[in-house]
């Protein structure tokens, strides 16, 4: 059965065709938000969020957009609120970040040599992702890690193809001027 045919199930009232929804689509949700957010747990809590407010909805998708392309727009809004919220908050104490640092090293230390080095390649990853605005992090993550074509992009984004190239252009190069800035390296 196709995603169509579910959801018309589960406007219907079809409990379990709604959880076949979310079956199919949680992988990629908490893909986006993981990604977007840089915090797993914050990824879960987003993702619950996501597929609540879907179902709350779900009388008003319309059936213009697939409903992968619908569910992603509610994704990007939910990330990009709580990235909005996050920026609002004060930063946390010294102390708090001296542990959290304490922490990190201790499981660098713990880790055997490959598990380090990945662990250090997605910590830099999730660093300069982190000082994307939020726009330019959610294009990225929903062309680079989730696969999205440009078209769908500028559908979940409510915004032009043209809008979308343009983010993801100036992306990738705040991403390797950030990246350049943090390694100390001219070639990246």
């Amino acid at each position: 059965m196709n995603d169509e045919e579910t959801v018309a199930r589960a406007r219907r009232g079809d409990e379990a065709a709604f959880a076949e929804l979310i079956r199919r689509h949680h992988a990629w949700i908490m893909g986006l938000c993981a990604s977007t957010l840089g915090d797993r747990a914050q990824a879960e809590d987003a993702a619950q969020d996501i597929f609540f407010k879907a179902y709350r909805s779900l009388e008003r998708f319309q059936g213009t957009a697939s409903f992968s392309t619908w569910l992603h727009r509610i994704a990007v809004n939910r990330c990009l609120d709580l990235l909005r919220t996050r920026a609002r908050r004060k930063t946390e104490s010294w102390d708090a970040l001296l542990e959290d640092e304490g922490e990190r090293i201790h499981q660098l230390l713990a880790a055997p040599p490959d598990e380090e080095r990945k662990r250090e390649d997605a910590d830099l990853v999730a660093r300069v992702m982190a000082c994307l605005p939020p726009a330019y992090r959610v294009a990225l993550t929903l062309r680079e890690v989730q696969g999205l074509s440009y078209a769908e992009i500028a559908e979940a984004m409510a915004c032009s193809l043209d809008s979308v190239k343009a983010r993801l252009r100036r992306a990738r190069q705040v991403f390797q001027d950030r990246l350049r800035h943090l390694t100390g390296s001219m070639s990246v």
